[in-house]
């Protein structure tokens, strides 16, 4: 069958693998997944590969999703259940989603669909990438960025695409921890924080995956332990829901970096040569993020990319995720590995002069607009803003990008659309062989044998003192160093040194004492270089015809490579261990300020609650942030705005312990829960509360004064659930900073 037969005989089918929420152990959503028919291109990589090379892509891709929605309703996925399908970013500019979303929207009981993008293709048609996730936000649709963790790209576009759901590589659960795991831990635990996004693991396969998965952050997986593909639904776990975060807001995109600033962003005026030195600072703070950033700049026209621009650029190519570089007249690639942009006549980038950085911990923009000065190019004079505001960061950013012309090649081993990983490595290995029985009484037949065989064979005479060596063979010279006749007539002690196991060579002694088999590894040491070794000897005992025990035979087995194996994998335990410890700890744990983060907060919060119900006491919510902290970051920067929330931090460690615990909600929001009140708080309570904190948070760093602002709410006199009570809390400080009351 050749794919015009294929795509028009309807031959793809759907398979369905089942997305669970770890804490509750119920099925929340079902992973589509796309099969061809029976033979070489029912694999999904083969099949896609072939459509590829065909120039299909674009068909195969619209009839599988089309085929995983349709399927996905037949087999009676609805809500509050999910449905993941994926898409080839290679054909988003071609892709019928128009037919897609008709599918979704009559789908019975509102069918909620995730769509899944990879981030192997993500950069080679980025503006038709952002364009279509708006439009599928705008129908409802939600969004996952998948393989996250497989390379670093995803980590630099992940602020620009917001994801719902983030859906982590398998190799980060099913692969030896390391530094890479953790900083990418620390990038999406970060975002999930920020979006409220979901995490979710892929590829868990057994009991330990999925410890490392809670540890990781997810509490959403898949793999084998929950179920493999199949045409139906999962009938061994119970039907949950999918639970996702309101929606990202589908703003409307400003037509310029420039407009994406705020109303009431302080504006500054400079000529051009300030700008320049500006920019070149950016690239350099891209170098140090390296493969998580993404560089896109404005040059307003071609001419101002200099030759010593285009080195800086290339560069940077080499170093960071994804660079653009756009002006009138310049090409596609201006230089190798920079995207460009050709701008339409009458676009207000001509006007600009713009450079966007961003990467999962920073976020800088330089947003200049040209004040149409007459004269030499270095005396025009720019209106411009240096923000670090990561949203409008991340909308200038959008905005360049939705000028960047398409790759010129594809993105090469862009995986196939609904394909899980397949482990190539899962193979049998055959059985270690045994020597064959020797037939009795033929002694020469049986020496040549043993002479032959790689294991080192050794008798020992146990009727003579000191037991000594009756024979060796060839393999037994080899591995000790030592020559038959050398060693003939002595006890094989000699084989050992210091660092031999005292305790394994008594258990030895003792098992030919009883005449037992015994199998013992003991560390042994090669004649002339001293060389260790690892031996491990198989002691089997031989009788004569009375019963009289009067042999032992040794089998040697050179086993120092396994030994050595087996250490490191120990080492390796117990360091994955503490990094287990570890990131148990960074799941739970603000990075900077080393406050709870908002998931721990909520994990403890029905805890407390429960708590103060039977102990008919009451519950202090207090809510507070940093006066002015915008302008602290603004004018100082953002390192001295991290020493202020650091700083309020160290204080409301002050009030912890005890069941009181102190939290980071994010930015310079703080929530401070203190048991034990009284039940029968009031007003006067809630406002002596509320001055307290404000006298005792103020500080002061380096001649800085930090003022906050408190909010307090009272359980049970302000209510019983702990997200109303936040909420009034919330509320109360926000009015108070309106009304300072005073301290």
């Amino acid at each position: 069958m050749n794919l015009s037969q294929l795509l028009s005989g309807g031959s793809i089918r759907t398979v369905f693998q089942p997305i669970v929420n770890l804490d509750a152990g119920t099925i929340s959503a079902y992973e589509a997944l796309s099969r061809g028919p029976a033979g070489e291109l029912e694999r999904p990589d083969l099949l896609f590969a072939a459509a590829r090379a065909a120039g299909v892509l674009a068909e195969l891709d619209e009839q599988c999703r089309t085929t995983a929605l349709r399927s996905a309703v037949a087999a009676g996925i609805s809500a509050p259940l999910g449905v993941f399908v994926n898409v080839e970013p290679e054909v988003l500019d071609s892709a019928p989603l128009g037919q897609l979303i008709e599918i979704a929207e009559t789908a019975p009981g509102g069918l909620q669909v995730v769509l899944e993008i990879t981030e192997r293709a993500i950069a080679t048609r980025p503006a038709e990438l952002l364009a279509c996730v708006r439009q599928l936000r705008a129908a409802g649709w939600r969004i996952a960025l998948d393989d996250v963790g497989a390379d670093d790209m995803s980590l630099a576009f992940m602020p620009l695409l917001r994801p719902d759901i983030v859906k982590l590589d398998l190799k980060l659960v099913q692969e030896r921890p390391g530094p890479a795991v953790a900083g990418i831990m620390n990038a999406v635990n970060a975002y999930a924080q920020r979006s409220g996004a979901i995490l979710l693991a892929e590829g868990i396969e057994d009991e330990k995956h999925l410890e490392i998965a809670r540890a990781l952050g997810a509490t959403l997986g898949q793999g084998w332990l929950f179920g493999r593909p199949a045409a139906g639904l999962n009938e061994s776990l119970p039907a949950g829901a999918l639970h996702l975060a309101p929606p990202a807001l589908n703003a409307v995109q400003p037509p310029s970096p420039f407009q994406c600033l705020p109303a009431d962003q302080p504006l500054r005026r400079s000529t051009k040569p300030l700008l320049i030195e500006l920019s070149k600072q950016l690239e350099r703070e891209a170098l140090r993020y390296g493969s998580t950033c993404i560089v896109v700049s404005t040059f307003q026209q071609a001419r101002h990319f200099t030759p010593a621009t285009a080195e800086r650029y290339r560069e940077l190519a080499g170093k960071v995720a994804f660079v653009a570089a756009i002006g009138d007249g310049l090409s596609s690639e201006p230089v190798r590995g920079v995207r460009g942009a050709q701008l339409a006549a009458g676009d207000p980038l001509q006007t600009e002069w713009d450079i966007a950085v961003l990467a999962p911990h920073f976020s800088a923009a330089l947003l200049a607009r040209d004040l149409g000065d007459t004269g030499a190019d270095s005396s025009r004079r720019f209106e411009f803003a240096l923000t670090y505001e990561r949203d409008t960061v991340a909308a200038a950013m959008q905005s360049l990008l939705s000028r960047v012309l398409p790759a010129q090649q594809p993105v090469a081993g862009a995986p196939a659309v609904g394909g899980e990983v397949v482990d190539e490595s899962r193979v049998a290995l055959p059985a270690r062989g045994t020597l064959p029985a020797q037939p009795a009484g033929l002694t020469e037949m049986l020496q040549r044998a043993l002479a032959a065989t790689t294991n080192g064979v050794a008798i020992a005479d146990v009727t003579r003192p000191d037991h000594p060596l009756i024979y060796v063979n060839t393999a037994f010279e080899r591995l000790s160093g030592y020559r038959g006749e050398d060693i003939l007539g002595s006890n094989c002690r000699f084989l050992q040194g210091p660092g031999t196991d005292r305790a394994a060579v008594a258990r030895i002694a003792e098992a030919i004492r009883a005449g037992r088999q015994c199998r013992e590894t003991l560390l042994n040491y090669r004649a002339g270089t001293g060389e260790e070794w690892w031996n491990e000897i198989l002691l089997s005992p031989v009788f004569d015809d009375d019963g009289t025990l009067v042999q032992y035979i040794g089998v040697q087995n050179d086993v120092s490579a396994r030994v050595r194996a087996e250490s490191a994998l120990e080492v390796e335990r117990q360091r994955s261990a503490a990094y287990l410890d570890q990131l148990q700890v960074l799941a739970y744990q603000d990075s900077l300020t080393g406050l709870l983060n908002r998931r721990r907060l909520y994990e403890l919060l029905p805890e407390t609650v429960a708590a103060a119900a039977r102990e008919e006491s009451g519950i202090a919510f207090v809510c507070l942030d940093i006066d002015d902290f915008k302008q602290i970051n603004d004018t100082l920067g953002h390192v001295q705005g991290d020493n202020a929330l650091a700083a309020l931090a160290e204080r409301l460690r002050r009030y912890e312990g005890g069941g009181a615990f102190a939290a980071r909600l994010g930015g310079d929001e703080f929530v401070l829960v203190l048991p034990g009140q009284p039940a029968a708080a009031d007003r006067a309570d809630v406002e002596r509360l509320t001055r307290r904190f404000r006298s005792e948070l103020r500080d002061s760093i380096d001649g800085l004064r930090i003022d906050v602002s408190v909010g307090v709410s009272m359980y049970p006199a302000d209510g019983t659930d702990y997200d109303a009570l936040l909420h009034i809390a919330d509320m109360r400080m926000y009015a108070g900073k309106a009304r300072a009351i005073p301290a």
